[in-house]
């Protein structure tokens, strides 16, 4: 059944809105309340791709906005790994009318997030009692604790192991505290403090493999920005092997000691005009460029083998 979603007239006249925001904010802003992935609970799934699709906004313009949302307005949160948005003001918007249908659909939509911090994201600014408690009443019953399986590992099929963040701790783990963790392993806990930095990022295999490579290859550790952008071609792409496509256009930048977003995304965009969707056939294709570049120097030299200045004299040698 579809869902259609009414902005109250006093969303225009919230200051966020009409005193801090840009008109694209706001244009942004309106599309996550009312497009028709929104949910009852507040929390979606949606990738960069889909809302550039559908808003005409070029790829790079909805990251930038995103971020702008997630640390400058503090609106939404958005979590990469699972493609997951959750909207801070739902409730408010959303949720100031009750009853049983509505209340459950809110439980069984509940069931479906994966990313369990985002549920009290989105309490906090549920005004209505009854609402509020459908909210943390699930997340209290269902929160697991450092030393379960992660619901996000479950769904990724992933072997590794993180923490589930209580709803008052940061995203971002201290370093005092990964020594206490991992004493025995200090390089792994500084890799795996990178990972961790990240807004909402879980530890999926892709995710850390990049990051790391990133983090060890003198691109900038603190750069959270240029990660989130990177790997967001993890899922906005069109390559079959995006871990391997990436990994290897770092790879190439560091190389050429180019060790900036923009190099690496360029060499990205340039495979993908090409319509190269493997790393097999990247290879290829730098092959045969490099075949083509040998054969264009030795026909170069070949064709200056008589110097331009070289004056011809049948003549020589002859008598008389």
């Amino acid at each position: 059944m579809a869902l259609y979603r009414m902005i109250r007239c006093d969303f225009w006249e919230d200051l966020e809105v009409s005193d801090v925001m840009t008109i694209e904010d706001r244009y942004f802003y309106f599309f996550l309340l009312t497009n028709f992935r929104t949910t009852q609970i507040g929390i979606y799934k949606i990738s960069p791709k889909k809302i550039s699709s559908d808003t005409d906004l070029s790829i790079e313009k909805v990251h930038s906005l995103v971020d702008r949302f997630v640390n400058h307005h503090k609106l939404i949160r958005y979590n990469p790994a699972t493609k997951e948005v959750a909207i801070k003001n739902w409730g408010k918007h959303n949720l100031n009318k009750g009853g049983k249908p509505m209340m459950d659909c809110i439980k069984s939509e509940l069931k479906q997030v994966i990313d369990m911090s985002l549920i009290p994201f989105i309490s906090e600014g549920i005004e209505k009692k009854e609402m509020r408690s459908l909210y943390d009443d699930y997340y209290n019953k269902n929160n697991v604790n450092q030393y379960s399986s992660n619901p996000i590992e479950e769904h990724t099929n992933q072997d590794s192991k993180s923490e589930n963040l209580d709803e008052n701790e940061s995203v971002i783990i201290s370093a005092t505290e990964q020594d206490q963790q991992e004493k025995d392993n200090n390089s792994k806990a500084e890799s795996d403090s990178n990972i961790k930095q990240l807004p909402q990022k879980q530890e999926t295999k892709g995710v850390k493999e990049i990051v790391e490579f990133w983090d060890n290859n003198g691109f900038g550790v603190s750069n959270m920005n240029a990660k989130e952008q990177l790997l967001s071609w993890l899922d906005a792409s069109n390559f079959s092997q995006p871990k391997k496509v990436i990994l290897k256009a770092l790879t190439i930048a560091c190389a050429n000691n180019k060790r900036k977003l923009n190099y690496v995304i360029g060499i990205l965009k340039n495979w993908d005009h090409q319509s190269l969707r493997t790393v097999e056939e990247i290879d290829l294709y730098q092959e045969k460029q490099n075949k083509n570049q040998k054969q264009n120097t030795y026909n170069e030299k070949a064709g200056r083998a008589i110097p331009g200045e070289f004056v011809l004299d049948i003549t020589a040698g002859e008598d008389g």
